[in-house]
């Protein structure tokens, strides 16, 4: 296959994709180039699924090299290692808008690898890498129901801006990405400043509306390379087996989809998937349907069920109606010794939540492929069998588990105080201790809680929902609050998270081919009037920070020094800060601008060794009177210490108003004395004086 090139206008930077050079033998391969950002995409497809399986065995993976920003990576062994957050969120970033658009039925393996090859800091890697998996696939001939387009969308006084430059987002109140096909939005995910709905749906639109010209772009680049699409056909379904198990389990089903308790309602399905499997698939029957079929359409059937009941305008399953949210508690200060906690539980979905203030020393160091940087604000998430009664192996964080704790975070960051107004490096720890329905926003609602017990200056309160979706042709409903069955038997999973003000945070993702505006207009109205209810409840027990920190958190004091005076506070190999640290029990970080930070849970402490700063760093002047220890004695006279690192001389003669014959006959090494500065020569020397310190007290 000859080279081919596809150059398109997107925003004002110019996307090429290529294909026909670079990796040949993968299903489909592209090179997208914007800016000097690249991002090579590879496609493999297996021509057939191994028999009996069950899922769609699809993989993403997204890896950026260092080389490709001309760095070396840090730590031992100088090589890249496992994905880095920031990876896995990009992963997860392609994954969900393309699952989707393969084909019911498809069951062959089907591998996706973006790799980030050049770097531009302005660019990122993850619409160029989304634009190449839409061009991969489509050149591949593999079944799917694209291609996408992707694109980021900012918002810089009043006016939305297509794909904005990192320097641009500093600026912008939205970070938003949305990919779609031509004609509906598949996935949104962003973080913003207090928007309105209206401003979030104008973004939404904007993005998607632009994001034509990229499956233009692809369409074009397919049709030139001639691609020949896979012979495929989607799998036959038995309607007798289908209609067998609807006899067999339709009036059970119903009767068990009243059940509101999660567990008990789960016990009585089972039981009577069970019953189905036992008696259609009969051992000694050749002709006997597989467990896995019988699966296949109980499943049919539950989904069927519930959708029809909502849609028909019967109460959900837990007997609510489209937008009521279920029942919440809040408590604050659950763990006694942590800065700040907060159990939120909404329903049958609950999470501890706990804040832990730090120095920023604490603050997490990221060694990113743009250069290593602290991040002072970490929000983790996790999510443990046990929240769902089930057994599990218990590892690392998983893909969802940092997908979550990202959108919890955007979720908060807006109301944020900035490190000039509270200089603490702040750690959240959302523990899911029961789900049933978005554990992600309650981890919103969970962490607003926690950060104001612990009396972080944050904005506003914010809240968070999770909004559902039943679709069949024209008929929809839009749910609030979605229950985990809603979410697994539905289409749309619809998160919005913000304070009474506006949203700081909207993740959308749909298991259909797309929705309109119109359902997202319906969705985000309803959101707020859930976020209201919900942000009504929180305040009920605390609706701004405490005025007081715990006794525990560490008590932050700051004070500003001249840089070359750091070097003094240091001391020789850190003798000098070392000492201070050991003897007062504090932890002083300094920054290179000359800002000391002093933490201590003990005020006292923090005083002690601010005092002990400042006169090291405090410039030694005539006139002025110190306190300070003998630690030499000569003939001549003796040496005072008058700060850590700054020595004067007491000659003999100003050691008394009376004449001295031995200087050990006044002073002694260790005595604490008054001395005055009578002179600090052009060397620095200091000529000290405790006669004229006696005479001026």
């Amino acid at each position: 296959m000859k080279k081919l090139t596809k150059t398109f206008k997107y925003g004002d930077q110019d996307v090429t994709l290529e294909t026909g050079q670079i990796a040949r033998q993968a299903t489909g391969a592209v090179m997208v180039s914007m800016g000097d950002t690249r991002v090579m995409v590879t496609v493999v497809g297996q021509k057939t699924a191994d028999a009996g399986r069950g899922f769609f065995p699809l993989t993403v993976n997204y890896q950026e090299k260092f080389y490709a920003a001309g760095r070396i990576p840090g730590g031992f062994f100088k090589r890249e290692g496992r994905p880095t957050e920031q990876e896995t969120l990009i992963c997860r970033l392609i994954d969900r808008p393309i699952r989707p658009l393969f084909p019911k039925g498809f069951m062959n393996e089907v591998q996706v690898i973006a790799t980030l090859m050049s770097s531009n800091p302005e660019i990122s890697g993850d619409i160029p890498a989304l634009i190449g998996t839409s061009a991969a696939l489509a050149l591949s001939g593999i079944p799917f129901n694209g291609p996408i387009g992707a694109a980021r969308v900012g918002y810089i006084n009043g006016d939305y801006v297509l794909n904005p430059t990192a320097s641009q987002l500093t600026d912008s109140a939205l970070d938003l990405v949305v990919a779609g096909t031509e004609g509906a939005v598949l996935m949104v995910e962003s973080e913003a400043k207090l928007l309105s709905e209206e401003v979030m749906l104008g973004a939404v639109s904007f993005g998607h509306n632009a994001s034509k010209a990229v499956v233009q772009a692809v369409r074009e680049l397919a049709a030139e390379a001639g691609v020949q699409s896979w012979e495929w056909e989607a799998p036959v379904t038995d309607d007798s087996l289908t209609t067998r198990v609807g006899e067999l389990a339709g009036e059970g089903l119903t009767s068990a989809y009243a059940i509101a308790d999660k567990m008990q309602r789960h016990s009585a399905i089972n039981e009577i998937k069970t019953s189905v499997i036992e008696t259609l698939c009969n051992a000694a029957d050749e002709n006997a349907p597989s467990q896995d079929a019988v699966s296949g359409a109980f499943y049919k059937l539950e989904k069927s069920l519930v959708r029809e009941r909502i849609l028909s305008g019967n109460p959900r399953i837990d007997g609510r109606d489209l937008s009521t949210v279920r029942p919440i508690s809040v408590e604050c200060g659950v763990l006694p010794r942590a800065h700040g906690s907060a159990l939120f539980t909404r329903g049958e979905t609950q999470a501890i939540v706990a804040t832990t203030l730090g120095t920023g020393r604490d603050a997490q160091i990221i060694d990113a492929v743009t250069g290593e940087y602290k991040d002072p604000f970490m929000l983790h998430y996790n999510f443990p069998p046990f929240c769902v009664g089930e057994t599990g192996f218990m590892s690392g964080p998983k893909r969802r588990e940092i997908g979550h704790g990202r959108l919890a975070r955007r979720g908060v960051a807006a109301v944020l105080p900035t490190m000039v107004e509270f200089p603490y490096v702040i750690r959240v720890v959302s523990e899911i201790t029961e789900s049933n329905g978005s554990s992600s926003m309650a981890s919103v609602c969970g962490t607003s809680l926690s950060l104001m017990d612990a009396g972080v200056p944050v904005k506003a309160p914010v809240a968070g929902i999770a909004m559902g979706l039943i679709k069949e042709g024209d008929r929809f409903a839009v749910l609030s609050d979605i229950l985990g069955d809603e979410d697994h038997l539905g289409d749309m999973d619809f998160k919005v998270a913000g304070s009474e003000e506006g949203i700081t945070a909207l993740q959308m993702d749909i298991k259909i081919e797309g929705i309109n505006e119109e359902i997202m207009k319906i969705a985000l109205s309803q959101a707020r009037d859930g976020r209201i209810f919900i942000l009504g409840e929180m305040n009920k027990v605390i609706k701004q920070p405490r005025s007081e920190m715990s006794e525990y958190a560490p008590r932050l004091m700051t004070i500003k020094v001249h840089p070359d005076k750091i070097r003094d506070v240091i001391g020789k190999g850190g003798v000098t800060i070392r000492a201070i640290t050991e003897e007062t029990g504090c932890t002083i970080d300094i920054a290179d601008d000359g800002t000391v930070t002093i933490a201590s849970v003990n005020k006292e402490a923090a005083d002690e060794a601010r005092k002990r700063i400042e006169q090291i760093t405090a410039d030694v002047e005539p006139g002025q009177i110190f306190e300070g220890k003998v630690i030499k004695i000569m003939n001549f006279g003796a040496f005072v210490s008058l700060t850590p690192g700054r020595d004067g001389l007491v000659h003999i003669s100003q050691l008394s108003d009376e004449r001295v014959e031995n200087v050990t006959d006044v002073v002694k090494e260790g005595d604490v004395v008054k001395v005055k500065v009578l002179e600090v020569d052009k060397q620095g020397r200091i000529r000290l004086s405790m006669k004229a310190a006696n005479e001026a007290a």
